[in-house]
């Protein structure tokens, strides 16, 4: 049986991400066809054990071929910290420092192909920029690592409901205002979103995908009497995938789409702009959607939330989405190849 390992980074070491991350490894310790390896200070996982009350053994190893045990955490310690881990909560530049180098160990292992890939808890920007990142998050610091200069996000929700089917959400736009997102909307726009789509779910392991486009305005735009973004831009683009071959629905109005999406209609749904996809996925499954970065030569899970300072150091910190993450890059990592043959270089 082949074992996939996969490189864990802790995050912010002063926010909840050594304590998910404890629980979510110290859960998954010992199985037999995969093996997380934190990626962080050893000394921050510690703590973070202790915050969790859990009973494992954090053990400091030298790299990521190392044979797992049950009740044992292994951790790659990049030792920016050592035994002075700041103090839970609060916005330092030292933390930044260490959950740049997290980032920065974990890439590079599987950019090596030492891992399969990797699952990053969450960092705080206030941090990575007063540690001199000019980056904007994790995103952006990826695609520098790997030298890719266009990445695109995809949730993946699971529906308990309907096993084995996962919805994956797609982004026209990115983090811009609604006003500016509208604003960038155009046929050849669309049209570049979808292709990009299909080839990722294909990439990620659907064989003959299913794509949704969302619409825009309310009720489709009603024939242009709500908007005329359907008829000008989004079904033009629509039409021209189809006529290449691809199996894309849509225009579809968006209050009903992700419903139809989860139940097993379709396989994706390209949204156009920040919120119309984040609140119907988080919606239905807050701990269950996570974030996979597409288009970088390596296969990269995470959280979708946030550090919470002012949760973290006391235990109560919850490790679904953590989880949710790990296991996601677990059922992905047989992709790994077709992903490095797509996405590299």
């Amino acid at each position: 049986m082949t074992r996939h390992v996969l490189a864990v980074t802790l995050g912010d070491p002063v926010g909840i991400g050594p304590e998910i991350t404890a629980r979510t490894l110290a859960e998954q310790a010992g199985a037999a066809d995969h093996h997380g390896v934190a990626v962080g200070d050893a000394a921050a996982l510690r703590r973070g054990v202790e915050a969790m009350g859990l009973d494992v053994e954090v053990r400091a190893v030298d790299g990521f071929d190392v044979e797992p045990a049950e009740g044992v955490i292994d951790i790659v310690d990049t030792g920016v910290l050592g035994d002075d881990v700041p103090e839970w909560g609060k916005v330092d530049e030292r933390a930044g420092r260490a959950a740049i180098a997290a980032i920065e160990t974990a890439t590079r292992a599987a950019m090596e192909r030492q891992v399969a890939g990797i699952v990053t808890g969450p960092i705080n920007k206030e941090a990575i920029w007063a540690a001199g990142s000019e980056h904007l998050g994790h995103t952006e610091m990826l695609g520098e690592l790997t030298g890719v200069t266009q990445q695109d996000t995809m949730f993946v929700v699971r529906n308990t409901a309907q096993p084995g089917h996962h919805l994956r959400i797609f982004f026209t736009t990115r983090h811009v205002s609604l006003r500016k997102a509208i604003e960038q909307l155009d046929k050849e726009r669309i049209e570049d979103s979808i292709r990009k789509a299909h080839t990722a779910l294909q990439v990620f392991g659907v064989e003959n995908p299913r794509l949704a486009v969302a619409a825009l305005n309310p009720h489709g735009g009603e024939n242009g009497n709500f908007g005329d973004e359907e008829i000008v831009h989004i079904g033009p683009a629509c039409e021209a995938t189809r006529a290449d071959g691809l199996d894309v629905r849509g225009p579809i109005p968006a209050d009903s789409v992700f419903h139809q999406g989860l139940v097993g209609r379709y396989d994706g749904v390209l949204s156009h702009f920040h919120d119309q996809g984040h609140i119907p996925a988080k919606t239905f499954d807050f701990d269950g959607t996570i974030s996979v970065t597409v288009g970088l030569p390596i296969l990269r899970t995470s959280v979708d939330h946030g550090t919470a300072f002012d949760i973290a150091g006391t235990g109560k910190a919850g490790h679904g989405t953590m989880l949710s993450a790990y296991l996601a890059a677990v059922d992905y990592a047989p992709q790994v190849d077709n992903i490095r043959r797509t996405y590299g270089s």
